[in-house]
C-alpha cells in the first residue's frame, strides 16, 4: 500500500512539474487577457500580420503561433502532422536573443526530439545559434522548426516546401516574395511580427494598403495599451522621452512619414464597415473623377436620416474610354437600383475639367456622358484645401461617432485615404488620390454641419423680452 501512495505522490509531483513549465498551456489564460493576440490567432488569413510597438507582445504571438503549429495543437486552425516551417530573423544574433528565444520558452523539453545547432552546444541551446528544431507532434509525427536569418541572402531560402514561415521584424522584399512560394504548394502561412522603423516600404503597399487587394492579407495594429501586462508608469516614462514619428513606431506600431498623413483621423477599424441593403430614400449621388490613362474614380454615396454618409459602391479602372465607364457606371446602377431622373437619366457630380474641350475633340468629357445617359454636373466646389477640412469634419471622432463609413468593397478609395501624404508646401503629395478627389467634390455639395446653439440662460433671455417690450412701445 506505501509503494502504491508513494507512486501516486510521484505521479502528481511530475504531473505539478509539467504544468509549471508548460507556459504554452499558460499562455493568454488567466484574469488578463491579450484580446489582440487571440485575434492574430483567430484569424484564418494565410497572410497575417502584427504591426505592434516595442514590449506590446507581438514577438510573443508569433511564437507561439510557430510551437502551435509544429504541435499540431492549434486551437483555431486545421492541425498538420508534421508540420515545416520557418523563423526568419534580421541576423543571427537577433535570432539569437529574441526569436529562438520565444520559441524555447514555450517549447517543452519532452517535446524536443533533437536540436540541430550552427554554433555552440545543443545541451545549452539558448546560448548557441540553432539550425534548427525537431518537434514531437501530437498525431505522432515529427515538425520541423527551422531558423533563417536575412544576412544568409536570398539563395539560402530556396528549394525548400513549407507550412508556415514566421518573419520576426520586417525582411527584405526579395526575401519575403522567395518565402511566399516556399509556401505555396502546402498552401501554407506567411505571418509577422513587426515593428514599421523603415518607413513606407513594400510591406507598408503590399500588407497595410494591400495594393493588390489580395483577401487572404489581414493585419492588426498592436499598442502599448494593448498589453495588459505593461505598467502604466513605464510607459508614461517612455512616452515623455519620444518624438511623435518615434512614439508612432514605438508605441503604436503605426507607420511614420517624414511628410506626415492628411488623414490621420481615418481608422479603418472604425470607419470601414461591412456592406448592407441601404433604404431607397438613402440615395443620394454619385461622384466622378474622370481619367483616360490615369484611373477614373466613381463612387456611390448616400445618407441616412442622421446626415451620416455612406460610401456604398465603387467604379475605379484605368486605360478605358467613355463608353466602357459608362456601360460599368450604368451596370452598378442597375445592380443598385439607383435613382434616376424623370427621364431616366442618371445623375453625377465631376470635376470641373471635364467641361473642358480640347484640340483633338469637338465635346469635351462632361457632353460624352451626357450623349450615354449619364447627366454629370460639373459646377463642384474644388477648393483644395476646404475640401480637406470638410473631409476631417466626417472623419472626425472627438464629438462622438463619425459622420462617414465607406464599405469595405471600395477598396481603392480606402487605399487612398490610408496613403495620402503631405508633401512639400504644405500641399499633398499628388499621387494616388482620385477617389479622394471626388470624395471631396461631393461632401463640398454637402449642408455645412454647423455647432448647436448654446443654451440661453435665464439673463438673456430677459434682456430679449425687455427689447421686445421696448420695440413696441
Amino acid at each position: 500500500m506505501r509503494d502504491i501512495v508513494e507512486k501516486l505522490r510521484r505521479i502528481e509531483a511530475e504531473q505539478k512539474r509539467r504544468r509549471e513549465a508548460d507556459f504554452l498551456a499558460a499562455y493568454n489564460t488567466g484574469e488578463r487577457v491579450h484580446e489582440k493576440q487571440l485575434a492574430f490567432h483567430k484569424c484564418q488569413k494565410r497572410n497575417r500580420w502584427v504591426f505592434g510597438g516595442n514590449r506590446s507582445g507581438k514577438t510573443e504571438c508569433g511564437a507561439v503561433e510557430c510551437v502551435y503549429m509544429a504541435r499540431g495543437v492549434h486551437p483555431y486552425r486545421e492541425n498538420r502532422e508534421n508540420a515545416c516551417g520557418w523563423v526568419v530573423s534580421l541576423s543571427q544574433q537577433v535570432q539569437r536573443d529574441v526569436a529562438q528565444k520565444k520559441i524555447l520558452h514555450y517549447l517543452r523539453k519532452d517535446w524536443i526530439e533533437e536540436i540541430v545547432m550552427l554554433s555552440g552546444r545543443k545541451d545549452a541551446p539558448e546560448s548557441g545559434v540553432i539550425d534548427f528544431i525537431r518537434v514531437r507532434n501530437v498525431f505522432g509525427g515529427v515538425s520541423v522548426i527551422g531558423f533563417k536569418s536575412c544576412d544568409q541572402g536570398r539563395e539560402k531560402f530556396q528549394g525548400t516546401s513549407l507550412d508556415f514561415v514566421w518573419f520576426d521584424e520586417e525582411p527584405p522584399k526579395d526575401i519575403y516574395l522567395e518565402c511566399r512560394m516556399r509556401v505555396l504548394d502546402k498552401k501554407g502561412d506567411i505571418f509577422g511580427t513587426m515593428t514599421p522603423l523603415k518607413g513606407l516600404t513594400f510591406i507598408y503597399n503590399d500588407i497595410f494598403l494591400n495594393r493588390f487587394n489580395d483577401g487572404e492579407v489581414w493585419y492588426e495594429f498592436m499598442e502599448w495599451s494593448d498589453n495588459p501586462y505593461l505598467d502604466e508608469g513605464e510607459i508614461a516614462a517612455m512616452e515623455a522621452c519620444m518624438d511623435e514619428d518615434t512614439l508612432q513606431a514605438r508605441k503604436s506600431g503605426r507607420f511614420a512619414s517624414g511628410e506626415g498623413l492628411v488623414y490621420p483621423e481615418f481608422d479603418e477599424r472604425v470607419h470601414v464597415i461591412e456592406p448592407f441593403a441601404l433604404p431607397k430614400e438613402w440615395q443620394d449621388d454619385i461622384s466622378i473623377d474622370p481619367g483616360l490613362n490615369n484611373p477614373l474614380s466613381a463612387h456611390w454615396y448616400a445618407v441616412d436620416y442622421d446626415d451620416n454618409v455612406y460610401v456604398v459602391a465603387e467604379h475605379y479602372e484605368a486605360g478605358k474610354d467613355v463608353d466602357h465607364h459608362a456601360a460599368k457606371i450604368k451596370e452598378i446602377c442597375e445592380r443598385l437600383d439607383w435613382h434616376r431622373d424623370a427621364r431616366g437619366r442618371v445623375c453625377a457630380l465631376i470635376d470641373s475639367a471635364a467641361k473642358q474641350r480640347t484640340l483633338a475633340s469637338v465635346k469635351s468629357v462632361a457632353d460624352l456622358f451626357y450623349e450615354r445617359g449619364i447627366l454629370v454636373n460639373p459646377d463642384v466646389d474644388k477648393d483644395l484645401f476646404s475640401g480637406i477640412a470638410r473631409v476631417k469634419s466626417y472623419l472626425n471622432r472627438k464629438n462622438g461617432l463619425p459622420n462617414l463609413y465607406i464599405f469595405k468593397s471600395c477598396v481603392h478609395l480606402i487605399r487612398e485615404l490610408k496613403g495620402y501624404f503631405w508633401g512639400s508646401g504644405d500641399v499633398p503629395r499628388k499621387a494616388d488620390d482620385h477617389a479622394l478627389d471626388e470624395l471631396r467634390y461631393y461632401l463640398m455639395t454637402r449642408p455645412k454641419k454647423l455647432p448647436p446653439k448654446a443654451a440661453k440662460s435665464v439673463i438673456q433671455k430677459d434682456k430679449e423680452a425687455l427689447l421686445r417690450k421696448m420695440r413696441r412701445k
